[in-house]
């Protein structure tokens, strides 16, 4: 997955408005204007795309756990993940939305996907682990997808028609 997707189905899983979005890139440090958003929300193919890098990506979750959960008094303005992957991706959801194991086997139920805890554990363990596991676009994409299921209250299949 592209960061612009991860962004776009973020945006529409959490029905997140436009004014909503600068506010959460703000509260991470990052300043967008409403166009420049508004580009890197558009598809590939369409005129005017702007590819959303991992920093830019970074910010926005950044923001969100802010946005979420509010700043911790320790921590300073978070710096970007140039090199953001599907796992830090996946990690960075988890904290801004406070999910527990439980919920996020929950969610990746709704989107038709069984796993284990064990197989989940895996995930968000440090990359030199010996059970480490890559986070494939396909588990993130079932990820958002029951995450839209969940927040928007809306079936699987209405989600794909869209």
């Amino acid at each position: 997955m592209n960061n612009n997707d991860v962004l776009r189905r973020i945006r529409y899983a959490l029905d997140i408005s436009n004014p909503g979005m600068i506010d959460i890139f703000k509260l991470s440090g990052c300043t967008l204007e409403q166009p420049t958003l508004l580009k890197l929300l558009k598809k590939e193919e369409e005129e005017e795309f702007i590819s959303c890098s991992n920093p830019l990506l970074s910010f926005f979750l950044d923001g969100l756990i802010v946005h979420k959960r509010g700043r911790r008094d320790s921590a300073g303005t978070p710096k970007p993940d140039a090199s953001l992957n599907n796992n830090a991706i996946l990690k960075k959801l988890r904290i801004a939305l406070d999910l527990k194991e439980e919920d996020m086997l929950a969610l990746m139920k709704l989107a038709g996907v069984t796993m284990s805890k064990s197989e989940l554990s895996a995930l968000f363990r440090n990359n030199g682990h010996k059970h480490y596991k890559e986070c494939g676009d396909q588990f993130l994409r079932n990820f958002l997808q029951g995450l839209t299921v969940r927040q928007r209250n809306v079936t699987p299949e209405q989600i794909l028609g869209e």
